[in-house]
Formats: structure tokens, C-alpha cells, sequence
């Protein structure tokens, strides 16, 4: 069998994040190397075989893999057809050095919630205007990866917050259309990212960045009925261009922004 590759990266506009790598290997085998970043890595299909720190380890489609930066791992297909992976290379603001310890002893995390959200964070990361969206759930992959490798406790105070929540809302409605970055926002309420996430989620039921794009939507719809052109009302709320409105609006309408403007008598 011939090798064949496929490989696409880059770099988000996400704080803590180095690079985004998705790549399809048949036969090619990584020597030992070592990253400077975090390496959070699952694969969709195949499996990979590495050794890290001196133990051989593999990577089915149910775990979600952590590996420390500095420490030595090679990887090789486990099978015949190679493998697909997604892979997302952190730095230390996201996950620190006290970690590095618990992820060489247990790299490999079967934990089905936390592969589910590895995999809504790279379909986030993909879409351009979804840094918020990106932003949260990583924070909350942060937070369930420590949690897996210190675990603790987590009462029902850790999620509710009422009063934080409050502000935050108020927050995502003075900056609607500019938007907001998930660490600015905690430095201005006071509070963690994660426990900021976690407590707005409990007091309304909806995400932060679900909160803010209905918004966005509900002032599109506005301008939209006026008879402004799609593309024109995207640049006016705050998205990132005419097909990431599409997107949100036909999510939360029904519709394209096209079809809706028609509509209007």
C-alpha cells in the first residue's frame, strides 16, 4: 500500500492555542520528538501506537489523549489503514506545568463527555466568527481535563451564580455587535472563565456564545425586514461575514437571511 497524507493546519484566533492539526497517515511513523505545547489529540478513525516516558501506549476512538510538553513520544499506525486524527496544541495559559505529572502517568482519558466536546470544539475552531463559541469550550475542557487528572469534588456552588451570570449578561448586551473575548470578560465580572461558562449555562439555560449569537440574530431579523442586503446586515451585528450569518440564522430561524428578507410585505 502506497503512503498517502492528508494534512490541514492553522492557527485560531483562540487565546492558548498554538495550532490546529488534522491529518490522515496510512503508514508514516513519528520518530520521538517532543512539542513545547500541550498536545490534546483524538482520532476519528484507526488508531495510533506511541511510547511516552518509556511506556507503550495506544489511541482508540474512544479517548481523548493528553500529552505533556517536553516529554519524548513517537506514534505509528495500529492499523492496516492508518489513522485519523484531530489534534489541537495548547500552551501553558491553558493547562500548567502541575499537570504534567498525572497526564505521563495517564495520557489516555475514557471519558465519552469529554471526547463529545473535543470533537464541538473543532468544529467550532473551524468556522471563522466562532471564537467565543471556541473559546468556552475549550475553558471547559480545560476545567474536565483537571478534573479527570486531579480529581475533586464539585459541588452545586461550583455551577451556580446567579449575580455572576447577571453581569455577564449584561456584559454580552452592552457589546453585541464588537462581542467579547472569554478571558476580557472575566477580568471585568471578577471570575474564572470556567466557573463564569458554568454559571452563566445554569442561570439561563443557553451559553454565552449561544446568548450572543441569538441576539446578533434578533437584530439581523431588524435589518433584514428593512430591506437591507444580507451581507450588509452581517458586517451591521458583529458576524464575521454573509455565510456565518447564514449559518446562525438558518440555525435559529429556519431560514437563510435571503429567504427571510423576501418574506417581509
Amino acid at each position: 500500500m502506497g503512503t498517502r497524507e492528508e494534512v490541514t493546519a492553522w492557527r485560531p484566533r483562540v487565546p492558548g492555542v498554538t495550532e490546529v492539526f488534522h491529518a490522515h497517515f496510512t503508514d508514516y511513523a513519528y520518530p520521538m520528538h517532543v512539542h513545547e505545547a500541550w498536545t490534546l489529540l483524538i482520532v476519528d478513525d484507526g488508531a495510533v501506537r506511541y511510547d511516552l516516558d518509556r511506556h507503550e501506549h495506544g489511541t482508540p476512538h474512544d479517548t481523548v489523549t493528553l500529552l505533556p510538553p517536553h516529554v519524548p513520544h513517537n506514534g505509528s499506525p495500529a492499523t492496516p489503514h492508518g489513522f485519523r486524527k484531530r489534534v489541537l496544541y495548547l500552551d501553558g495559559t491553558r493547562l500548567g506545568d502541575d499537570l504534567i505529572g498525572p497526564a505521563v502517568d495517564s495520557p489516555d482519558l475514557r471519558d465519552p463527555v469529554l471526547r463529545r466536546r473535543v470533537g464541538q470544539l473543532h468544529a467550532a475552531l473551524a468556522q471563522p466568527g466562532d471564537e467565543l463559541e471556541a473559546d468556552s469550550r475549550l475553558t471547559l475542557i480545560g476545567d474536565r481535563l483537571r478534573a479527570c487528572l486531579r480529581p475533586r469534588t464539585v459541588t452545586e456552588a461550583d455551577r451556580r451564580d446567579p449575580e455572576l451570570a447577571r453581569r455577564l449578561r449584561e456584559l454580552l448586551d452592552e457589546r453585541v455587535v464588537p462581542g467579547i473575548a472569554l478571558d476580557e470578560a472575566a477580568v471585568l465580572v471578577r471570575a474564572h472563565p470556567a466557573h463564569l461558562v458554568r454559571s452563566f449555562s445554569a442561570a439561563y439555560g443557553i451559553a454565552p456564545h449561544q446568548y450572543l449569537m441569538s441576539r446578533r440574530v434578533d437584530r439581523a431579523r431588524g435589518l433584514l425586514l428593512e430591506g437591507r442586503a444580507p451581507a450588509e446586515v452581517a458586517a451591521a451585528t458583529g458576524f464575521y461575514d454573509q455565510s456565518h450569518l447564514t449559518r446562525h440564522f438558518r440555525r435559529l430561524v429556519g431560514v437563510t437571511p435571503g429567504r427571510y428578507r423576501g418574506s417581509a410585505r
